[in-house]
């Protein structure tokens, strides 16, 4: 997942309780307003073992399958509570829609449900059959005893007895374990954007994050973005030695692109396309990144540095303390490769205001630089409204096609 707090809604933790039947058997949806969230909530009433299981779906924040403990259900009615965040929700059936009221924390919100589940469309996601050729592969980080999984995507037309070789990118996700495609609400960003770059000449590996998916090894839990560090370097040694492709570089988003920094300040990568980059220290941008959250949820903007780093000391998370302490100037001044440095105005994770002239000044002056802030792009660098987390699912695109040709002509312009 990106570098974000999360909302209190994936939470939805209950007990389910089971009832034999009921007339709102199947799966109702609606969406919850809360000010300027709006969240899809989808709750499924279904038949196990002679009973009736309730649970519920967040998909705008990706969370699946949670249970609710059931208070009351009839033919008509229905009321279950999520004990650990003071959560309930009662409703009855009226003109074939359960009109109710979702309540948490002393605030309630009107909930309708309609049946049935919301169409979730996401028009970039490539569909096969693809113009270009995919190899499945695996490399091996031997300091850490790790195999990464990944798939690598050769360009259109490639031809492997070309005297001509293409550029290839390694793809390297943002926090949280994440599969190859950075899945995140349905949303695919590195599978859209490796079938655009192969669309136009260049190559890409992405790949499962450490004990993720189909990559095996590693401790995920306790590990840092130095560990991770490793992981895509050792992704960047696999494509040189397979002596196919000219320029070798990273694509890195959010945590992904201060990683790119560190192995562009080791002399690892020939190019970096930094997507939504850390370019200050982690408790200065989280601080940031709660203030702006706040502010855009109506609430005041009181987060400092030192009150984030005791919320972060409460939590004991092996990553997030080394993050809230890491500070990566030194290696964006240590930088020598050209740079694509790109943020969007919405985003409230990482500050386009806060770290795209931190980029500018530290790095070396050069006409391969490029720096860039998109208008209205939020943290996913989709077309949104607010900005907010919430909006990520319901948005259907994936990524600005902007960006993505900005992306391309800009490594294919590097010689």
């Amino acid at each position: 997942m990106t570098i974000t707090l999360l909302l209190a809604f994936i939470a939805l933790v209950g007990q389910a309780q089971v009832q034999s039947t009921t007339a709102l058997l199947g799966s109702w949806s609606g969406k919850l307003n809360a000010g300027v969230m709006a969240l899809t909530l989808v709750m499924h009433l279904e038949q196990a073992d002679g009973y009736v299981v309730v649970t519920f779906d967040s998909p705008d924040q990706n969370a699946k399958g949670i249970s609710a403990y059931k208070e009351y259900l009839s033919d008509d009615s229905i009321a279950v509570k999520m004990e650990m965040i003071g959560a309930t929700y009662r409703a009855r059936l009226k003109e074939g829609k359960l009109d109710g009221t979702f309540s948490q924390n002393g605030f309630s919100f009107p909930l309708i449900l309609t049946r049935g589940v919301p169409e979730v469309k996401r028009p970039q996601r490539p569909q096969p059959p693809y113009p270009y050729m995919t190899e499945e592969v695996s490399f091996r980080n031997e300091a850490d005893s790790v195999t990464l999984a990944g798939t690598l995507t050769y360009p259109v037309g490639y031809d492997r007895s070309a005297k001509r070789k293409p550029p290839v990118v390694i793809m390297i996700t943002g926090s949280g374990p994440q599969n190859r495609d950075e899945e995140l609400m349905n949303h695919a960003p590195f599978h859209v954007i490796a079938d655009y770059l192969a669309r136009q000449g260049i190559a890409s590996l992405r790949y499962d994050d450490r004990a993720t998916g189909a990559s095996v090894g590693g401790d995920f839990k306790n590990a840092t973005s130095e560990d991770f560090m490793r992981d895509a370097s050792a992704g960047l040694d696999f494509l040189r030695g397979k002596k196919a492709f000219s320029k070798v570089g990273c694509i890195g988003h959010s945590e992904g692109g201060l990683i790119a920094f560190m192995l562009a300040a080791r002399g690892k990568t020939d190019f970096i396309v930094s997507l939504a980059g850390p370019a200050v220290k982690g408790d200065t941008l989280l601080a940031a990144q709660n203030n702006r959250i706040m502010q855009l949820m109506g609430q005041p903007a009181i987060m400092t540095t030192e009150t984030m780093r005791k919320t972060v000391d409460a939590q004991n998370d092996v990553w997030l303390t080394w993050f809230i302490n890491y500070d990566p100037t030194e290696n964006i001044r240590k930088s020598r490769c050209p740079v694509f440095a790109l943020n969007g105005d919405h985003d409230c994770q990482v500050l386009s205001s806060q770290n795209l002239p931190v980029f500018k000044r530290l790095l070396k002056p050069s006409g391969k630089n490029l720096f860039k802030e998109y208008p209205s792009l939020n943290h996913l660098f989709q077309h949104c409204t607010t900005g907010l987390v919430a909006e990520y699912g319901q948005i259907e695109e994936t990524i600005s096609p902007e960006v993505l040709s900005d992306i391309a002509q800009w490594i294919n312009g590097l010689k």
